[in-house]
């Protein structure tokens, strides 16, 4: 995930921004991590490049 899509990015159940956990970069880009959202306190992971922002109840392994 390039880390320039934080400007665009928001909580996909209640609109509210998201703040950034990197666990692991390479060359500009984000490989692990997790966004949380600052209003409702909802974790959205990020795997192999890729944010994962379907709620809980649509998020399967």
């Amino acid at each position: 995930m390039d880390k320039s899509l934080m400007k665009i990015l928001v909580c996909p159940i209640c609109k509210g921004k998201l703040d950034l956990n990197i666990i692991e970069y390479q060359k500009d880009a984000i490989i692990s991590g997790e966004l949380v959202c600052k209003k409702c306190k909802e974790l959205f992971p990020i795997k192999n490049g890729v944010p994962h922002l379907l709620p809980k109840n649509l998020q399967f392994e």
